[in-house]
């Protein structure tokens, strides 16, 4: 048995039943229908806008802007215009002997402006922003690790989707089992009505073999409620009706015969370690962005537009205003320094989170290998016994039609082959799950 299950190891191999066209488009049917999966797609792409969003911060922003304003009262300036020039104009006429000097009136000012209009285009552009090439750096970055976790999502679905549908082929599997054994357990009983009718049987096998008969029944029932649930799981993951009939052609003897005779499954790189180091890398960007509050940042503008009153509009109204704008930041009550800090544990955490992962995957996949080994070990051993016990029935059997076995033999029998043949198909389903879990943990499937 040592041999059996190191040479079966050797030849285990990669993904057989991604090599399976039936499952292969259930689950291509799952990854355009599945509504998780669609969510995690929406992520991406929020993630891409938020990209294009950062690159276009590089672009000048331009903008139109517009103001009227008029008032009267409040506060006013007082210019003595009339005082001043009067006594000079009093004089000229006097000179000239004319009046082409008129008299006229101080000047009184609101501070308030009457019918000012102001209407202008406020051109912005970044000139010096670390901040902009950080933030676009980051926004690259989270794109990757949405698209690792959409990536990550979909691998779990496969292994979801295969374990519930072998799940679903197995029960199907116990129900056929339940009807042969109650068709054994009703011959039985047309046996003992036979039997009693001629005078040599006992009323007590013909009340044993109905009560068999009803207990059978109620495992049947049983097990189709087995059926209808993982029936409606399976449909529930690949967003089908959930009672949508499922294609159950496949047979699991066969692909316990293809698994012995495929390939040894290759070890990819897992999601969660990529989403992890893609983690770590975006905390090192944020330290060194926050790290870079001390550069100053310069930004240029220019106005273009005109202002006047009365709403005119001439080579006098219009205007041009152009600058530069520096900031440099000199106190801010360590607030950024305590920001760096916390980017450092940030990192610190990431760091140690994605050591642990990697670990615990590697034990996992460790456990799987063992697992798949224990369950190949099983599995042969319930192959033996089920065959044995299917031969013992059947000379039960024929003994008890021949009158040479007793009833309750016949009833021990079919208990026997009952069981061995459920464990069998017990057995058969922990061999597969076992494969798809630890083509699950090497990350085998070719999504």
């Amino acid at each position: 048995m040592n041999k059996l299950v190191k040479i079966f190891l050797l030849i285990i191999p990669l993904p057989i039943f991604g090599q399976n066209q039936l499952l292969d488009d259930y689950i291509s049917l799952a990854f355009k229908q599945n509504t998780v999966l669609n969510q995690k797609n929406i992520s991406v792409e929020k993630a891409l806008l938020s990209l294009q969003s950062a690159q276009n911060l590089y672009q000048p922003n331009i903008a139109f802007q517009g103001g009227y304003q008029t008032g009267e009262g409040g506060r006013s300036i007082g210019f003595p215009i009339g005082d001043i020039l009067n006594p000079v104009y009093s004089t000229l006429n006097a000179l000239t002997k004319t009046n082409n000097f008129p008299q006229i009136n101080n000047v009184e000012t609101n501070f308030f402006p009457r019918n000012f209009y102001d209407m202008k285009l406020v051109t912005t552009v970044p000139i010096l922003n670390k901040d902009i090439a950080y933030n676009k750096e980051l926004q690259v970055k989270n794109l990757v690790i949405q698209k690792v976790d959409y990536q990550l999502y979909k691998r779990e679905l496969v292994k979801n989707i295969k374990s519930a549908y072998f799940t679903y082929l197995q029960a199907l599997s116990l129900v056929k089992i339940f009807q042969n054994s109650l068709v054994i357990a009703e011959e039985g009983k047309k046996m003992n009505e036979k039997l009693i009718s001629n005078g040599k049987g006992l009323p007590v096998y013909l009340y044993r073999s109905i009560s068999e008969i009803a207990q059978i029944q109620s495992q049947i029932a049983d097990a189709k409620k087995q059926v209808d649930a993982s029936k409606m799981y399976f449909n529930f993951l690949i967003n089908n009706d959930l009672n949508q009939d499922i294609n159950a052609s496949m047979d699991l003897t066969q692909e316990i015969i293809k698994l012995q005779k495929s390939r040894l499954l290759t070890s990819e790189k897992r999601e969660e370690i990529d989403l992890l180091e893609k983690s770590v890398d975006l905390q090192k960007t944020r330290i060194k962005m926050n790290q870079s509050f001390y550069l100053p940042k310069l930004n240029g503008y220019l106005n273009v537009g005109s202002q006047s009153s009365n709403w005119m509009l001439n080579g006098k109204s219009s205007y041009y205003f152009l600058g530069m704008q520096i900031d440099i930041p000199i106190y801010g009550g360590k607030r950024n320094l305590i920001k760096i800090k916390e980017s450092e544990k940030d990192l610190d955490f990431a760091q140690k989170t994605l050591e642990n992962s990697t670990k615990q995957i590697s034990l996992a996949t460790e456990m799987a290998l063992k697992n798949l080994s224990s369950s190949i070990v099983a599995f042969e051993a319930s192959k033996k016994q089920s065959e044995a016990a299917n031969a013992y029935q059947d000379l039960i059997l024929k003994g008890y039609f021949e009158g040479v076995n007793t009833y309750i033999e016949s009833i021990d029998a079919r208990n026997q082959w009952t069981n061995s043949q459920l464990n069998y198909y017990v057995n058969q389903l922990k061999v597969i799950l076992a494969h798809v879990h630890l083509e699950r943990e090497k990350a085998s499937y070719p999504l």
